[in-house]
């Protein structure tokens, strides 16, 4: 099979299961959310450079980079339309952890999945347009399903503002109930997720094999760049080793779940572009994990100043 034949292929997906998806997608938000309060938010206020840039590096940056990919690779336009489908989305609700796990600032990587969750509602539509409609082959592609704005919005709306809405009400009103929750919740929303994408892939095994190099290599690239790009920019800024950290891990763990959920409901009949999706969803948390590992044993200069003051 083809490169230009993979725009063509519909994948083994049942249209009851995207009702399975966005539930489950819900669900995964209304865990995010439980670990929210409104202090987060003004977090902000306390932080503000290092929240702007990560924002910027998350909403500006990597899409103009996939863009810029997109044409160094020139991949079918299915896998090119996936690039920018998932550098639209948002920060993925594993970053916390994985920011965490890396010793980066936690505080910090919360307040941007919180902000860039809610800002997904708008910047998540207008980035898919913009830059889907600045390749030829892409925009031919958004054409052809009559892509309509006003849906893109709601179905985003649906999927992150309603849950995140629900999540943060029971954070704040029942708190006591949110810390039982929390745990058990995360953990069982997140495990649904995965299985759903495993299954997915298996089911569609034939195309992968087929296109491994292509596919596999594009994620891998993408988000190795996602990645680095986040920690150049925050670098940059001059920002301390504990905010590079929680920027560059939230700008290459993007929301899989929300790209699978507008790929099927928006792009049923283009599998590059869906593969791509779910690809990313299983690649991305194998480079986020490596990545805080080999970070977690590095201690970062601020710590060792710490430490050689303190014995001085």
């Amino acid at each position: 099979m083809s490169g230009a034949e993979l725009d063509r292929v519909t994948l083994a997906f049942e249209p009851s299961s995207l009702v399975v998806l966005n539930v489950v997608l819900a669900l995964v938000m209304v865990g995010v959310a439980l670990d929210l309060r409104p202090r987060d938010f003004a977090a902000v206020l306390r932080h503000p450079r290092a929240a702007v840039v990560g924002l910027l590096g998350q909403v500006v940056v990597l899409p103009a980079l996939t863009f810029a990919l997109v044409l160094v690779l020139r991949p079918p336009a299915s896998v090119a339309l996936g690039m920018i489908l998932v550098a639209a989305c948002p920060g993925g609700n594993m970053s916390n952890f994985i920011t965490h796990l890396a010793r980066g600032n936690t505080e910090l990587s919360v307040t941007l999945t919180a902000i860039g969750t809610v800002l997904a509602v708008v910047t998540t539509p207008l980035n898919l347009a913009f830059w889907s409609g600045m390749s030829a082959d892409t925009a031919a592609l958004v054409r052809s399903v009559a892509l309509a704005p006003g849906e893109l919005v709601a179905t985003v709306l649906a999927v992150l503002g309603a849950p995140l809405a629900l999540g943060m009400l029971v954070a704040t009103r029942y708190p006591r109930l949110a810390d039982r929750l929390r745990g058990p919740f995360k953990l069982f929303s997140v495990g649904c997720l995965a299985l759903f994408i495993v299954i997915g892939l298996s089911r569609n095994a034939g195309i992968l094999a087929d296109h491994w190099a292509l596919l596999g290599g594009a994620v891998a690239l993408h988000n190795g760049l996602a990645l680095l790009s986040g920690w150049l920019v925050a670098r940059t800024s001059g920002l301390p080793g504990r905010d590079r950290r929680a920027i560059a891990i939230e700008v290459g763990i993007q929301n899989a779940g929300l790209a699978l959920v507008l790929a099927f409901d928006f792009f049923p009949g283009l599998g590059g572009t869906a593969m791509i999706a779910a690809w990313w969803g299983v690649w991305h948390l194998i480079a986020g994990l490596t990545l805080a590992i080999v970070w977690r044993r590095r201690a970062l200069r601020e710590e060792d100043a710490q430490a050689q003051a303190t014995t001085t």
